[in-house]
């Protein structure tokens, strides 16, 4: 199979370090954490003495000010795993890299070390029961008062929002300015005013804490802003490209995973005499999944491989999130069908795998967003070409 080229041996080091700290700190517990609905606190402690949070984040702020791809084998290693408690991909590539991007000196000073140790734990604050997709129409108000703004509104589907300790809020300081009314805050959760409502019960990523946020009065120093005043949809829209591409990260590696788990169970299963594997029409069907895991693997180094060059834009990255999450549901679909009764046993992974898959074609902008996002850009270049 064609062999990938972006990591190097420092890489593939510390990928065995992550698979050890998987194995002894998450693996025997996470039946549990699923029940529970959340992981505990000391796992964010003990990654954090691992290396494993906030890869990038530069020495003078508490981090190792390493490259990307450290981030990136964290990832991977999570989503081969198939243990989604821990929410770390929101707190290192979404909330740290809008601390790190667009927060002020004293901003990473507070919060930056204390997200790489895992002290502090981060959540992205922006979709609302009313605004999903289109964040330009959310309606938590944060008015100015003196130095200060008070904040109203609620937010829900939240990862990490039963720990989180800092919160990048998306509010609007401008009702009637739309996406130009959008300002981005850094909440500290330990302010009167801020409650944290029921951890919701999902139909997959059990162990993840996913809950509904309020803010009543919440009163936070103009200092707290991030970014400029009025800017925080523009701000938004510069990381969506890296928020896209680690979803495929995750669909990619999982789709891999669950076809080779699928492959060593139909090679061990018989029916009828003989493995189901020696059947043709296994192998066929095995051949077709390795066949688009390969392809969408591919695509997605590819993309990654821009993105550190700073050339992964907005209509790359949704067409990265759109095939691959796709290609996610429908691989975890196929294995299951292999697995027969079996496959609907939650003790089984694809069990877990295709409960956890359904989230991925709406998590970081729907397949309907990106469709539109792609379409759009398409018709766009067109017209330009006709001009």
């Amino acid at each position: 199979m064609i062999q990938r080229v972006l990591f190097n041996e420092e890489h593939e080091a510390f990928r065995d370090t992550v698979r050890r700290f998987i194995a002894k700190e998450i693996a025997p517990y996470h039946a549990q954490w699923e029940a529970d609905g959340i992981v505990p606190r000391d796992l964010w402690l003990k990654a954090g003495a691992a290396g494993m949070l906030c890869c990038t984040v530069p020495e003078e702020f508490g981090g190792l000010g390493l490259d990307y791809l450290f981030d990136v084998v964290v990832f991977e290693e999570m989503a081969r795993s198939g243990y989604t408690g821990p929410g770390f991909l929101i707190h290192c590539d979404l909330v740290a890299t809008y601390v790190k991007s667009f927060g002020s000196e004293a901003q990473k000073r507070h919060w930056l070390p204390r997200m790489v140790s895992g002290e502090a734990i981060g959540s992205l604050g922006m979709t609302e029961p009313h605004a999903g997709s289109d964040l330009k129409e959310i309606r938590t108000r944060a008015v100015r008062d003196g130095d200060d703004f008070v904040i109203n509104g609620q937010k829900v589907f939240i990862s990490n929002g039963q720990m989180c300790d800092v919160l990048v809020l998306a509010t609007k300081t401008d009702a009637a300015a739309g996406a130009k009314g959008v300002t981005l805050f850094l909440v500290d959760t330990s302010l009167p005013g801020f409650r944290r409502g029921k951890n919701l019960s999902k139909l997959g990523m059990k162990g993840q804490d996913t809950s509904e946020l309020f803010f009543d009065d919440l009163r936070i120093p103009a200092s707290a802003m991030l970014g400029e005043e009025g800017k925080g949809f523009e701000l938004m829209m510069t990381k969506l490209a890296q928020e896209r591409l680690a979803q495929a990260i995750r669909s990619a590696v999982v789709c891999e995973t669950v076809v080779d788990y699928t492959l060593a169970y139909t090679a061990e299963r018989k029916a009828f005499g003989k493995t189901i594997a020696d059947m043709q029409n296994t192998q066929f069907k095995l051949a077709e999944l390795k066949t688009e895991a390969v392809v969408g693997r591919t695509f997605t180094d590819r993309c990654i491989a821009l993105f550190m060059e700073g050339k992964l834009d907005a209509v790359d990255a949704a067409m990265a999130k759109m095939w691959l999450s796709n290609m996610h549901c429908r691989i975890v679909d196929e294995c299951l069908q292999l697995f027969g009764g079996w496959g609907y046993m939650w003790e089984y992974p694809i069990a877990r795998a295709y409960a956890d898959a359904r989230i991925v074609k709406i998590a970081g902008g729907s397949i309907e967003v990106m469709k539109h996002i792609i379409g759009r850009q398409m018709l766009t270049d067109y017209r330009k070409s006709q001009a």
